[in-house]
Parts: structure tokens; C-alpha cells; sequence
């Protein structure tokens, strides 16, 4: 029986294990510890960045974030709808309210025109909003030169959701290192993982260190416990920063490797009636961590759910693109801007296996199971 093909699996080797039994043997277990700092260090010099703060989660790092700014109940943030669900719920989390803005049909990544008309009509109505959330799509960058513009003419600080981009960069600078801070994410799914954990990073001294006293229960720096803020136990482990650190070395290998998969998908099903691939920006490289398509079932005679029903009984998993925030029921009275590129997106993508150890035979099942699906189907009676 085939093994069964996963969409992005954890990567990890001996490598991996050989610095978790370092951690372990080294008694140092809990969330601080000679791997977290290291881990931090190695990160900021990869994403040339002044500071990082290794974290329990990327949404907790975009929580903090948000806190560091001041963001807080009654505020409105700008914040794509076309992402996964993490981004909106930070903002939840500090009470303020999120408002969901439609996506480049260019890129599918955050539309600067609609960001524009927003923050413009907000000014003139004297409502403006207090930050505006980018999110690096599928490993695709947003458009920063843009954006960023946008946010400096109108006083607006910007974050960077780089949870799905590590090693992904805009006109040669990496992802992560945009706005006032940056967020990633080494969930098990992502193309580093610690299994779980994330890490805000920035070059503003006053953002990490905001971060990093909130992340540790808001402990002041004195002999006994003394608080004077609510906190947070977001730390990560020395056993997972360990992790992390050894996947952290192996980052271009892993980009490479997804890039090459994503290069075999787009040759593969190019010319196939009805399927069309993500489309990639020319402004900088993207980590490929995930592969897209977006399907015409009436040309290719098969629905994205129909695709991916029939990969399931191939043992292999395909999951629909991300579903948006403003059709999502606990979201149904936020405002929004557009939807309906997000909306087209959502109905017609696929997202297909791209884990960076898809070895050539599994991208040939995956690639043969898509392009069979129209004739698995139940013949329709005239």
C-alpha cells in the first residue's frame, strides 16, 4: 500500500535530534535556556533584523505585537481576509475590531488600492485605524514598497504576518523584516518547525522588549513576584528553540526544495484545460510553502472539492485555500472592503502537497490522481 502523502509535513532529521538531546541532556527543559537565546541570535541575523523574541506561538507573537503598538479595545486594524484565521483572532484578542480588505488578484496577497481607499475614507470620516496587518500569502510577499508608503503618509504602524513565508523575500530583503514588527510561525505545518512556537522580530528595541516582559507573565525585574501588567506565558522551550535551531540551518534546502516542487506542479498541469497555477509576483521570491491551483470546473470537469475527495481516496491530502474571514460565521458582522476576488479564490483553489521531503514518484502520484479525477466521477445520465 502507497504511503499516505500529507500537505506539509515536519522535515526533520538527525540534525534535529542530535540538538534536542543537547537541550535535554543539558537540563535545560524549560522556556528559557542557552537554545532560545542562540535561536533568537541566529534568527535576527537571518532575517537582518535588530532583535527576536522566540515565542509559544505565531499568533501570540502577532498578539504581542499588537499590544507593543497599543492597539486595544474599540480599535479598528486593517487585515486581509484571504488568511487563515490566526491573524483576525490577535486581533480579537486585544479587543479591537478587525476590518477584513479583499485581495490583489495579482498576487491574492493583501490589495494596496483597497488599503488606500480605506485609510483615505477613515481620515476624512475622522476614524481612523490604529494598524494595518500584511500577511505573506502561501509564501508569497506582499507589496511593502506600496504598503509601506501607505501606512508612513498616514501615520498608520504596519506588522508583517510572515507565518507562512521564512525564507521567502521582497526585492532581495527576507520576509519578516517589513513594517514595525514581523511574525513567523514554526507550527508542525510550516517550512521550519519546532513542532510548535513562533517569533516576533524587529529592529525596535522598545516592540521586543515590550514582548518579551509580556510573554513572561509581565514578571518586573525584582527578587519576588511583583506584576504590574497582565501577561502572558508565551516563551518557548530551550527543547524546541533547539529544534529550531538546527532547522534554521537547513532553511535553503528547504525553500529549494519547495520551489522545485512547485517548479515540477507548474510543468506538470500548465497546459491542463481549466487549471491554473497561483500567480507569482515579480517582485521577489516566494518559499513555495505551499503549491495552488485554481480550477475551472466546467473546463477541467472537476470542482476543488471533487479534486480533493478524490486525492483523499488516493491516501493523499489536498485542502481547499484558505476560506475568508468575512465568510466565516464568527466574523459575519466585521466590516469589510471588496471580497469578491478572496471569495473567487476560495471556490475555485486547491492547495496541494508541498511538504519539502515530496519525493519525485509522490509528485507523480499527486500530479496523475488530479488529472484522473474528472474520470473517477459518476457518469451523469443524459
Amino acid at each position: 500500500m502507497a504511503e499516505r502523502i500529507y500537505l506539509s509535513p515536519p522535515h526533520v532529521g538527525a540534525a534535529e535530534r542530535a540538538m534536542l538531546l543537547d537541550a535535554f541532556d543539558s537540563n535545560w527543559v524549560a522556556p528559557l535556556g542557552p537554545h532560545v537565546d542562540a535561536f533568537e541570535t541566529e534568527m535576527a541575523d537571518q532575517l537582518g533584523v535588530r532583535r527576536a523574541v522566540a515565542l509559544s506561538s505565531g499568533t501570540g507573537a502577532l498578539h504581542l505585537a499588537l499590544l507593543a503598538l497599543g492597539v486595544g479595545q474599540g480599535d479598528s486594524v486593517l487585515v486581509p481576509t484571504f488568511t487563515f484565521a490566526a491573524t483576525a483572532n490577535a486581533v480579537a484578542y486585544v479587543g479591537a475590531e478587525p476590518v477584513f480588505v479583499d485581495s490583489d488578484p495579482s498576487t491574492w496577497c493583501l490589495d494596496p488600492l483597497l488599503v488606500e481607499a480605506e485609510l483615505k475614507r477613515r481620515q476624512d470620516v475622522g476614524d481612523p485605524v490604529s494598524a494595518v496587518v500584511a500577511v505573506d500569502l502561501y509564501g508569497q510577499c506582499c507589496d511593502y514598497d506600496a504598503l509601506s508608503e501607505l501606512c508612513h503618509r498616514y501615520g498608520v504602524p504596519l506588522l508583517e504576518d510572515a507565518a507562512e513565508a521564512l525564507g521567502s523575500s521582497y526585492r532581495g530583503k527576507a520576509a519578516g523584516a517589513f513594517g514595525a514588527a514581523g511574525v513567523l510561525s514554526f507550527n508542525g505545518n510550516k517550512i521550519l518547525t519546532t513542532s510548535g512556537g513562533g517569533m516576533l522580530v524587529t529592529n525596535r528595541d522598545d516592540i521586543a522588549d515590550t514582548a518579551k516582559y509580556l510573554a513572561t507573565q509581565a514578571r518586573d525585574p525584582v527578587l519576588h513576584y511583583e506584576h504590574r501588567a497582565i501577561g502572558y506565558n508565551y516563551r518557548l522551550s530551550n527543547l524546541l528553540a533547539a529544534v529550531g535551531r538546527a532547522q534554521l540551518a537547513q532553511l535553503p534546502e528547504r525553500v529549494d526544495a519547495r520551489q522545485r516542487i512547485n517548479a515540477v506542479y507548474t510543468e506538470a498541469l500548465r497546459d491542463v484545460p481549466g487549471i491554473t497555477m497561483m500567480p507569482q509576483a515579480t517582485y521577489g521570491e516566494s518559499n513555495c510553502w505551499l503549491t495552488c491551483v485554481l480550477l475551472d470546473p466546467a473546463e477541467f470537469g472537476a470542482t476543488p472539492e471533487q479534486v480533493c475527495h478524490h486525492l483523499a481516496t488516493q491516501d493523499i491530502e489536498a485542502r481547499p485555500t484558505w476560506k475568508p474571514m468575512h465568510l466565516q460565521p464568527v466574523f459575519r458582522d466585521a466590516p469589510r472592503v471588496g471580497g469578491a476576488v478572496s471569495e473567487a479564490i476560495y471556490a475555485r483553489g486547491v492547495c496541494l502537497p508541498s511538504g519539502s521531503a515530496l519525493t519525485a514518484s509522490q509528485q507523480s502520484r499527486v500530479v496523475e490522481a488530479v488529472l484522473t479525477t474528472a474520470r473517477s466521477l459518476p457518469a451523469v445520465d443524459a
